[in-house]
């Protein structure tokens, strides 16, 4: 383990195990944000099944393992795919009249499945100190995890003076070539990218600016955020646009020449937990949902190395927040999403493609 790797988490967890301290007073059902009734029902169905877009080693199996312990005569059946997936196969089901998960996850399963008239509503008493962004005043959503994504670079090939610092240091010609982003036609791609700039510069700056972003033809990689991360690691681009910021902090704290820029506003997406309707256990998901939006099951999120959505539940690397960060950070809503994602991408094949 790297020494930058030990300290943050000798930080976030004195940080995590401070604010378990805080909540033990209180009587382990309210901590959970569950009453007794909703504990007995969901006992009484015996099961839970979660379609999860996470990755299950990382944070599903340890969720779903830490939600067991709490509440044992509980199983977490969990299966992992991506958003559009999952919302195809709850659907798929949903027509074929058998229903079989009960919460899903993810940053683009919301709408499908909303329009569908298959996410039941449930304000979770456990996320009422949660920032209005993170979660629908009626119920339908609310958000488990968020993610930053910003300006990536190899620290190597970008060095004092060069490290942009804002969005129109990104045009100097010196980077013509040099970008890269992810072809990812979602807000955690390029059409994240373009709503911050129309919604920073206003319409007719911010096209101006696209435009000449444009110009410098950044490279569109048809992969992850990740793999273009990787590939800024290894020196093929100095720069990569829209990238994770903890999968910044991972790699560099595993030796990696790479660092992120703190380019404000940060885009946010939201990773948006939910109840199906029609589920076959729904006390159990309730209680589940109250469990992972806890503090203590914020503090699991956090312990996989994901950014807890919880504003009083640390990050293992707590400046990745943009409270303990000092950063500004615009999160993309569902709302928002519906109303300018057509033309965002309209923009981005217009412009970049």
């Amino acid at each position: 383990m790297t020494a930058l790797l030990r300290v943050s988490l000798l930080a976030g967890l004195a940080a995590t195990t401070a604010l378990a301290a805080t909540t033990l007073a209180a009587p382990a059902a309210r901590a959970a944000g569950a009453d007794a009734a909703l504990i007995a029902a969901a006992k009484a169905e015996g099961n839970l099944v979660w379609y999860s877009t996470l990755i299950v080693n990382q944070i599903t199996r340890p969720l779903a393992l830490a939600f067991e312990k709490k509440y044992p005569g509980i199983k977490v059946q969990y299966s992992r795919a991506p958003s559009t997936d999952v919302a195809l196969k709850i659907t798929t089901e949903a027509r074929a009249g058998r229903i079989q998960a009960d919460v899903f996850d993810g940053t683009n399963t919301i709408l499908p499945l909303q329009d569908a008239g298959l996410v039941q509503p449930y304000v979770v008493d456990s996320a009422k100190g949660y920032p209005p962004e993170f979660r629908d005043p009626n119920g339908l959503w609310t958000t488990m995890n968020v993610y930053y994504l910003t300006v990536g670079y190899n620290t190597d090939l970008v060095k004092g003076a060069d490290v942009p610092k804002t969005f129109d240091d990104l045009l100097n010609p010196k980077w013509a070539g040099k970008m890269a982003w992810t072809t990812d036609p979602t807000s955690a791609g390029a059409p994240g990218f373009i709503q911050n700039i129309l919604a920073l510069k206003g319409q007719e700056k911010g096209m101006d600016y696209l435009t000449k972003l444009a110009a410098l033809k950044p490279v569109n990689v048809p992969a992850s955020q990740r793999v273009v991360l990787d590939k800024v690691i290894a020196g093929e681009f100095p720069i990569g646009l829209m990238i994770f910021n903890h999968h910044v902090a991972i790699s560099a704290a595993k030796g990696a020449p790479v660092a992120w820029a703190r380019m404000e506003p940060v885009v946010g997406t939201a990773n948006l937990i939910s109840i199906v309707k029609g589920a076959p256990h729904p006390n159990a998901a309730r209680l589940f949902l109250e469990y992972v939006l806890s503090d203590e099951g914020q503090r699991e999120v956090a312990k996989a190395f994901y950014l807890p959505a919880n504003p009083d539940v640390p990050a293992i690397v707590p400046d990745l927040k943009p409270k303990e960060g000092h950063f500004q950070a615009r999160v993309v809503t569902p709302e928002m999403e519906r109303a300018g994602r057509t033309a965002w991408i309209d923009l981005y094949h217009k412009l970049f493609r």
